[in-house]
């Protein structure tokens, strides 16, 4: 009696045949934090253990980063460190017949030097891996081997370089055009790229500013002035709301 032959895309027997063998091999906690005092699986663990399975199996993983984001942070010791978060696009490809799959994931990592980006790909990787092929992670925290202390950020610390860069700009301007243009050409990006604090700080000098330039003009132009050429350009009411 002849079998069946199977039908459909290669790429879900091939996701399935790396389950059932990652279902038997497993992967063992062998590194340890020594700050918190648990065992976890590094990215090398799930490297050796999913090589040979993915090219028994005929299984291709390309990875495409999507985003990436990096802000600078400081440690409990005011050292500068740098955490990065990135989303990764994983496609696993099955070289029977080329059909594929994506696996979208996030990794984030933390750096005092320039690794951050490598560690943060490294662990979108491993999260990618450990939940498309289902493999166990009871137990397992997913930290690397050393864990951060960070610095938060305090109300005397002041306004951010980024925040005060920008309220420098809006206080240079030289004329209200000038003035504009840059307020409306940034404000989403500072508002996606600043904390509240620092947003509200140069949400309170572009209104500062404005009411310079509006002044300029008589009784009149400057009341049209304020409310027009600024509509909904903050989240605050008055001056008092951006304190």
């Amino acid at each position: 009696m002849t079998a069946a032959k199977a039908t459909g895309p290669a790429i879900y027997r091939a996701i399935a045949s790396v389950m059932a063998d990652m279902a038997v091999e497993g992967i063992g906690k062998d590194k340890r934090n020594t700050q918190q005092g648990y065992n976890f699986r590094g990215i090398d663990d799930v490297y050796n253990a999913l090589a040979p399975i993915l090219a028994k199996r005929g299984l291709i993983i390309l990875p495409r980063v999507v985003s990436r984001e990096c802000v600078e942070r400081t440690t409990a010791q005011s050292k500068a460190i740098f955490y990065t978060t990135v989303q990764v696009e994983f496609t696993l490809v099955a070289a029977e017949d080329g059909s594929s799959h994506v696996v979208t994931t996030y990794g984030e990592a933390m750096d005092s030097a320039d690794k951050s980006t490598n560690k943060a790909m490294s662990a979108a990787f491993k999260y990618a891996a450990m939940q498309a092929f289902c493999i166990p992670t009871e137990g397992d925290n997913d930290a690397d081997a050393t864990t951060h202390e960070v610095r938060g950020r305090h109300a005397d610390d002041g306004p951010s370089a980024a925040a005060q860069f920008a309220a420098d700009q809006l206080r240079q301007a030289k004329t209200g055009e000038e003035f504009k243009h840059f307020w409306n050409s940034q404000k989403e990006g500072l508002r996606q790229s600043l904390n509240d604090g620092d947003y509200a700080h140069v949400v309170k000098v572009m209104q500062t500013e404005a009411k310079r330039f509006a002044e300029k003009s008589d009784a009149k132009q400057s009341e049209k002035s304020t409310a027009n050429d600024f509509p909904g350009d903050t989240p605050f009411d008055d001056q008092k709301d951006a304190a």
